[in-house]
């Protein structure tokens, strides 16, 4: 079984600067239901389904399950997927000994730019960059499930 790991945070000042690169993504769900998402995203030439369940124990960490599929069948479900999209564009900046994946929404969410790391471990420390702002791990209103709305 698969797990993720992860804690999600505001951004409040300059980081393009030390990104190693970018990748336009465009996202869907087929299912929303907390404890099966179903998702489906397009980031570049490449897409992926993923699935995730929720886990009683800890808001860090839940259940993750990632595919690869060709395109031409991310493009298909697309077209059956749930109403909402989300259009963004996933920056690659490596700081310290993570590479923290930084996302800048478009479209309906455009302003909003959240700044994800992914740990080995719920306790495992790391460094903060100075553009890092405020800790949203946890709070729905950040879900990417919930900005399809």
């Amino acid at each position: 079984m698969s797990f993720e790991i992860e804690r999600k945070f505001l951004v409040r000042g300059s980081f393009r600067e030390f990104a190693e690169g970018s990748v336009s993504v465009v996202q869907v769900y087929l299912s929303t239901d907390p404890y099966r998402i179903v998702r489906v995203r397009k980031m570049g030439e490449r897409a992926f389904i993923t699935i995730k369940s929720g886990t009683s124990e800890s808001i860090l960490s839940r259940h993750e399950w990632e595919f690869e599929i060709p395109p031409e069948n991310a493009d298909e479900l697309i077209r059956i997927s749930l109403p909402g999209r989300i259009n963004k564009t996933r920056y690659y900046v490596p700081y310290g000994k993570h590479k923290w994946e930084v996302d800048v929404f478009h479209d309906r969410n455009e302003g909003l730019i959240i700044a994800e790391i992914e740990l080995d471990s719920v306790d495992e420390e790391f460094k903060k960059p100075d553009w890092v702002g405020e800790e949203v791990t946890g709070n729905p209103a950040y879900y990417n499930v919930n900005l399809i709305k």
